[in-house]
């Protein structure tokens, strides 16, 4: 009978272990897929503002013709853009939206230069589609950065680790601001 008991409570304690491990590991799998999630939705809205770049640029070319360096700059940064969201590298893809915002917010500052421009309707409503874009972008930033805590937070407290560590859980990326981003533009129309 006292076999029966210790065989009993250690079979018990082993289907807790199962349990909580399964659990546990299935935990990990939600937090890693609702940083994937955001992530994606981050790319989303960045594909979505690099495709209605080509529209701006080309309204404001009809204004600008000797601007060529920064219409250089936002086909070069689109371009790695695209690449890193296709890629699915967060670390290129960050870097080309830094690139990218720069020399955007140098576009944008053209029109102070040429009135014409601010009057025509579809600079205006090019410029501000890609402004409210830039809000869903730095919204959809934020809720993949708290994802990421979650998740990394979540694969580096013990015991929790341990499974972590098992089963092959590496710790995300941060969507951070460019080192380049922090300065502002200098735009000079000279």
């Amino acid at each position: 009978m006292k076999n029966n008991t210790v065989l009993i409570c250690i079979l018990a304690g082993i289907v807790v272990c199962a349990f909580w491990f399964i659990g546990s590991k299935n935990n990990l799998v939600t937090l890693r897929e609702d940083v994937r999630l955001q992530q994606a939705q981050v790319e989303t809205l960045l594909q979505r503002r690099n495709d209605l770049i080509p529209n701006l640029v080309a309204t404001v070319k009809g204004y600008t013709s000797h601007e060529e360096e920064i219409f250089t700059e936002i086909a070069e940064a689109r371009a790695k853009l695209a690449g890193g969201i296709m890629a699915g590298d967060m670390e290129s893809v960050i870097e080309a939206n830094a690139s990218l915002s720069s020399a955007l917010s140098r576009l944008l500052v053209i029109d102070e230069k040429y009135p014409d421009l601010t009057a025509d309707e579809q600079f205006t409503g090019l410029r501000d589609e890609i402004s409210g874009s830039e809000n869903r972008i730095s919204f959809a930033r934020q809720k993949y950065n708290e994802s990421v805590t979650t998740y990394n937070t979540a694969i580096q407290k013990f015991p929790t680790s341990v499974i972590a560590n098992m089963s092959g859980f590496k710790e995300m990326k941060y969507f951070e601001a460019d080192e380049d981003a922090k300065d502002v533009p200098v735009v000079s129309f000279e």
